[in-house]
């Protein structure tokens, strides 16, 4: 999609300069790679949009590590063949909204107007479900029932260099005040 649209904006952007060539003024938004994760750059966009993404959920944060972070979780998700349709994350957008009390225009026009694409939520949308659902296939049984096993159980003790674990008791009592 991306390569789309970055096709259709290039041949725009030629159509428009071979017309005629005036005044250029400098683009509004200029993007440029950032990094590169996996072959997979992050551009100055991206971390704009997360920055405002941030802001606007009151968090700090680095937007670039985070940029980073995201980009390095899709990439393991796609390792492990876990994809997630355009349908789920347009469930989950709507979902959201609703949560919020708000319809789907609201929540587009409170993204706009924060400087958060409904593109870039989508796409963190996508991220989130992608990488909880990696994180449970990685702790899931042979069984599918999502319990571990007594050799995993017994694997990460050693890992832990056979320390066993230890349990605390605590003996509590009902107190009644009488104010």
């Amino acid at each position: 999609m991306r390569k789309y649209l970055f096709s259709a904006g290039f041949a725009l952007l030629v159509a428009a300069t071979s017309v005629s060539i005036t005044v250029m003024a400098p683009p509004a938004f200029a993007s440029e790679i950032k990094y590169v994760v996996n072959d997979i750059p992050v551009t100055t966009g991206d971390i704009a949009h997360r920055a405002a993404f941030l802001k606007l959920q009151r968090k700090k944060g680095d937007a670039g590590q985070e940029m980073i972070d995201q980009t390095l979780r899709m990439a393991e998700a796609k390792r492990l063949g876990i994809r997630i349709s355009d349908a789920q994350v347009d469930a989950a957008y709507q979902r959201f909204a609703s949560s919020n009390k708000m319809q789907l225009s609201q929540l587009d026009g409170v993204m706009e107007k924060s400087g958060v694409t409904k593109s870039h939520f989508k796409e963190f949308i996508r991220a989130q479900m992608a990488w909880n659902q990696a994180l449970s296939a990685r702790y899931r049984s042979g069984d599918g029932t999502g319990a571990v096993s007594e050799q995993d159980l017994v694997r990460k003790m050693l890992e832990k260099g056979g320390a066993k674990p230890s349990a605390t008791e605590y003996m509590l009592q009902q107190v009644i005040f009488v104010v």
